[in-house]
């Protein structure tokens, strides 16, 4: 009786082993190497002024036989690639039918054609395509596709039937153009005719296969982060200048960027996207090989909290609680955790008040970032992009013209001021992540 008992635990070598040989896309990579993220983008709820235009969104179905290309601006390299596509916030099932990745024609960003002889299918545990449940997200099989550091690649989707809902999942504030054109179009050189949106869409994530010194660096944040008054289709948000500057050096050369922000995003309240605080485990811990995170986010919770004494001393207090949560959580995974200090709003329409109340708020927290001796490093952008003559207000040269947000010159300011030495391949100290 005992020699026909079979065992109920049974311990494989590789989780392919049984399927034969492997193809190019699943072959053993070299050691010594891991998966690292190279680009995101926070998935959130798409606004109905979002969506996707006519004839793309109609009777409760979206992108109905229908392709989608996109291009994303990669920050550091890798000889094997794989997708992140989002169904967070769907209101069905996601069903993909095909996607494919290529290098963009001239290596643009937002541009609808791509290079000839580089397409290349993506699948998904060796299928064409997937389908993704509502409320979660599917990784590709890796891929053998080189792309260099700093490069942009091209994405396109195809989905035959559509989504079956008008709940859909995208980054809005994109600031990337992106193509949408009826039909199957996965391998077309150009896509001539397709309609033109500056959003992503489903798409949330590409990570690399990188040597083991490879690390990325989250950025959790609101629209300074996500990137308003920068330039459509430049990448001169503040997070691409820093992993420009990064990249310039060969002592942090290795470390990616990952932008987890959104325009109107806050900390301490869902609104535009989940809270800050939220979706610390999504949009950090849960991103392969983050080893630091930065947490410039704040300033919309004092914005649209009462302009009262009693309502801005409550809110800066969970701010401060909230920071210290955030640090603990990511210590607790061997993550380094910066504070930047929350940049001068004075001046703007919404969120500048007369009695000052907000900005009393905002030098408390700001104070309690500098001296509380709780991150790891502190950045102190606030005192990088304030009016030296009006220290509650932007420097004028860094204003768009709302007093709240920066141009393209004022998020290379706030690039610049983070010191690259944070971002060196060091060990932790004794005793981290006790609190």
């Amino acid at each position: 009786m005992l020699a026909t008992v079979v065992p109920a635990v049974m311990l494989v070598s590789g989780a392919r082993g049984a399927e034969g040989p492997a193809d190019e896309a699943t072959s053993a990579p070299p050691t010594g190497t891991h998966w690292v993220g190279t680009w995101t983008a926070m998935p959130q709820l798409t606004e109905p002024g979002n969506m996707p235009p006519a004839p793309f969104t109609q009777d409760g179905t979206v992108l109905a036989d229908s392709t989608l290309r996109q291009t994303v601006h990669v920050t550091v390299g890798g000889g094997h690639l794989r997708l992140r596509f989002s169904n967070a916030f769907g209101g069905a099932p996601l069903p993909i039918t095909g996607v494919s990745v290529a290098a963009p024609a001239d290596g643009r960003a937002g541009v609808s054609g791509i290079r000839p002889g580089t397409s290349r299918p993506v699948t998904f545990h060796g299928r064409a395509g997937a389908m993704v449940p509502t409320g979660a997200q599917v990784v590709s099989d890796p891929l053998d596709f080189p792309v260099p550091a700093g490069s942009n690649l091209t994405v396109t989707t195809y989905l035959a039937t559509g989504q079956r809902s008008t709940a859909i999942t995208s980054h809005p504030g994109s600031r990337t153009t992106s193509y949408l054109l009826r039909g199957n179009h996965l391998e077309a050189t150009d896509l001539a005719g397709a309609t033109p949106v500056d959003h992503w869409y489903f798409l949330s994530g590409v990570e690399v296969w990188s040597p083991a010194r490879t690390r990325a660096t989250a950025v959790l944040g609101d629209s300074l982060t996500d990137g308003r008054g920068s330039t459509t289709n430049h990448n001169d948000r503040w997070t691409d200048r820093l992993a420009t500057r990064l990249r310039a050096d060969r002592r942090t050369a290795g470390t990616a960027v990952l932008n987890q922000a959104a325009g109107g995003n806050r900390l301490l309240h869902d609104g535009l996207g989940p809270s800050g605080l939220s979706r610390v485990d999504r949009d950090v811990l849960a991103q392969p090989g983050v080893r630091s995170l930065i947490v410039f986010e704040g300033v919309n919770d004092i914005g649209t909290a009462p302009a009262t004494p009693e309502a801005q001393q409550e809110v800066a207090e969970r701010l401060i609680a909230a920071y210290d949560q955030i640090i603990m959580r990511a210590h607790a995974q061997g993550i380094r955790v910066y504070g930047a200090t929350l940049t001068p709003f004075g001046g703007n329409l919404d969120y500048d008040d007369p009695a000052g109340h907000r900005e009393a708020a905002r030098q408390r927290v700001n104070d309690w970032i500098r001296t509380s001796g709780r991150f790891d490093a502190v950045v102190d952008l606030d005192r990088a992009a304030r009016d030296t003559d009006r220290p509650g207000r932007l420097r004028p040269d860094l204003d768009v013209g709302d007093h709240l947000h920066f141009n393209p010159e004022g998020y290379r300011v706030l690039a610049d001021a983070f010191p690259r030495s944070l971002f060196l391949d060091r060990p932790l100290p004794p005793g981290f992540g006790y609190t």
